[in-house]
């Protein structure tokens, strides 16, 4: 199936969250998604079935919490995978004006934004499963109620390829995913071979680029910001990273044009074996990762990268309950919902 029927099988339901509305939603979600889709999404979500569960237990409380809830796509890009599968990767924000609580976060009042990377697997003309990773730690620290360890990484509102084609991805992507894999690959040589030299970071990335972690880590900027605001840290916490190709671990990748995608639902294994890392202390325990990530290639390097990593998962292998923590955090803090005025009287 060629990447821009893929496309087409979810453009309604893009443009019904994009000037959300319950109605025009739901219509859209019976349109494009099997009654029994199989749903995988960040934690507190986490498994869920259906197109109603969808919107009942994750839309509905976001669009309560932003009544003017607009989706914002910034990458659409689909393909087949290796393996013969049908894939169509999206990154972007939800925006609105932050009004009721969202998962005891406290509203603001202001406009607020959450990045989304959604990934949807299409048989025939339907959409059967989404595997979805929400920054709910992001919409956390515009709230002031992070409770966790302040974040090595620069916070900010994640922006669009620079490039503005986002969604308009097309072409063979076989050599910017063939790129991203073998990056991964060379990547993986390190810290077994303990000179960081081996990873031949040089031959893969621009000498500007930026990696756009999730909110918890932050953005980085060119191999000195991506070494010290996010992979010395996860190296030193958890030294026996491995590619994906673990046992049960699988991820699926897609390459369009300029642009390179990957889901996996995990698709990482790790012990988390020293401190360093988001300021959580070793546990000595395996832990699983969930991390779905685009990747735009520029004259044969990597310029852009957009991670996201279900963090509040990875808290919650290991006992954390960050949700529980934030509502301890703001006991004595209201988070009840706010009234903006119209501006319109004089006062």
């Amino acid at each position: 199936m060629q990447p821009d029927k893929l496309k087409q099988i979810v453009s309604d339901y893009f443009k019904a969250t994009s000037s959300f509305s319950e109605t025009q939603v739901r219509s859209a979600l019976t349109s494009s998604f099997t009654d029994s889709v199989a749903l995988k999404i960040a934690h507190p979500f986490g498994t869920l079935t259906g197109h109603d569960a969808f919107y009942e237990n994750c839309l509905s409380p976001l669009f309560e919490a932003m009544p003017d809830l607009e989706r914002r796509n910034m990458i659409v890009m689909a393909g087949t995978t290796p393996e013969g599968q049908y894939w169509v990767g999206t990154m972007g924000n939800y925006m609105g004006t932050f009004l009721q609580p969202f998962l005891d976060i406290p509203p603001t009042g202001h406009l607020a934004h959450m990045r989304f990377h959604e990934f949807f697997k299409i048989v025939g003309d339907k959409v059967v499963e989404v595997q979805a990773i929400w920054d709910i730690p992001e919409l956390m620290m515009q709230a002031g109620a992070w409770p966790m360890a302040p974040q090595l990484g620069k916070f900010l509102c994640t922006p669009a390829p620079m490039t503005g084609d986002g969604l308009t991805v097309h072409g063979n992507g076989d050599a910017a995913r063939d790129h991203v894999v073998a990056m991964l690959e060379d990547l993986c040589k390190h810290p077994a071979d303990p000179d960081p030299k081996i990873m031949n970071l040089e031959a893969y990335w621009h000498p500007r680029f930026n990696w756009y972690g999730p909110a918890g880590i932050g953005t980085g900027r060119g191999i000195s910001g991506f070494r010290n605001w996010h992979q010395i840290p996860f190296l030193r916490a958890m030294p026996d990273r491995k590619l994906d190709a673990m046992g049960d671990l699988m991820s699926h990748w897609v390459g369009e044009g300029d642009y390179a995608c990957e889901t996996g639902w995990p698709n990482m294994r790790l012990t988390l074996s020293n401190d360093g890392w988001m300021g959580i202390a070793p546990a000595n325990k395996e832990v699983l990762l969930r991390s779905l990530d685009f990747w735009r290639i520029e004259n044969g390097l990597i310029r852009e990268n957009w991670v996201l990593v279900d963090l509040l998962d990875l808290y919650a292998q290991v006992g954390v309950d960050v949700l529980g923590r934030m509502r301890e955090f703001n006991k004595a803090r209201s988070i009840g919902g706010i009234t903006v005025p119209d501006g319109m009287n004089k006062g």
